[in-house]
């Protein structure tokens, strides 16, 4: 996410800043040069060479200052962690600069009509996830947020690298796992499985939505990522393998 951030502040920002002020600029030179009063019989021409030139080769250049580092950022989001490959961080000019840890948490995603089902790969336990209708939000969540509090939320744990598989139901059609806090947005393809990964550094819950298309019901299945501390998470975890998600879910509650 620090390499999004860097590349929207650090670069996106200046070159839409600067190409407004160009436009605006223009404008108000066009308005005062070429009104009625100061411009009474309008010039006729048909091109300029130099212009034409101009407003086709800077369009190009600007779109390949963009396109360099962008390339970069995709790769980082696209490539998993192994531990030594270093990524952008908040210089995404560099070669890469800072070291993300290997996964320690693999969980699989997958996107039915219309909900979401979570797995955690290595520990063999999974679960899914319905978005809370109004009554169900007023009696066990209150103070969440509508069309985005769930009954069941993802638990991962805080400074954790972890690795995420997304696929769709096989008799399903295409959904999208996206969590804009974590800067992640994978395709979720029946007969598809598809690799992403973040690395949270706040506990917390972070939301997200289905972003593709995908029947009647594609706005109501939200994502709901819990970050917990790590001891949290191995408590969580333990009481889910043992004695089921509800008794899990009042555990990890009681700890918070």
């Amino acid at each position: 996410m620090d390499s999004i951030t860097a590349f929207h502040n650090g670069l996106l920002i200046w070159i839409i800043s600067a190409i407004t002020l160009f436009v605006l600029a223009l404008m108000i030179y066009v308005m005062v040069r070429f009104n009625r009063r100061a411009n009474p019989t309008p010039n006729r021409f048909s091109h300029n060479t130099l212009v034409e030139v101009v407003w086709v080769v800077v369009p190009i250049l600007i779109l390949l200052v963009i396109a360099a580092p962008s390339f970069a950022v995709l790769s980082d989001q696209m490539t998993v962690p192994d531990g030594e490959r270093k990524y952008l961080g908040s210089d995404i000019f560099s070669w890469g600069e800072v070291e993300v840890p290997a996964p320690a948490l693999t969980v699989k995603a997958t996107g039915f009509q219309w909900y979401w089902g979570y797995e955690y790969v290595d520990q063999a336990v999974g679960f899914d996830s319905y978005m809370l209708d109004d009554a169900q939000l007023a009696a066990l969540k209150p103070g969440e947020p509508r069309l985005l509090a769930v009954d069941n939320e993802l638990i991962v744990p805080v400074d954790t690298t972890v690795r995420l598989q997304v696929t769709g139901d096989p008799g399903g059609v295409i959904h999208s796992f996206a969590v804009p806090s974590f800067g992640i947005k994978t395709d979720a393809v029946p007969g598809r499985l598809n690799e992403t990964w973040f690395y949270a550094r706040k506990t917390g819950i972070y939301y997200g939505q289905c972003s593709e298309l995908c029947g009647k019901d594609h706005a109501f299945m939200p994502i709901a990522v819990r970050v917990v501390e790590k001891q949290a998470f191995d408590t969580w975890m333990k009481t889910l393998q043992q004695t089921g998600l509800d008794e899990a879910t009042l555990t990890l509650a009681s700890i918070d």
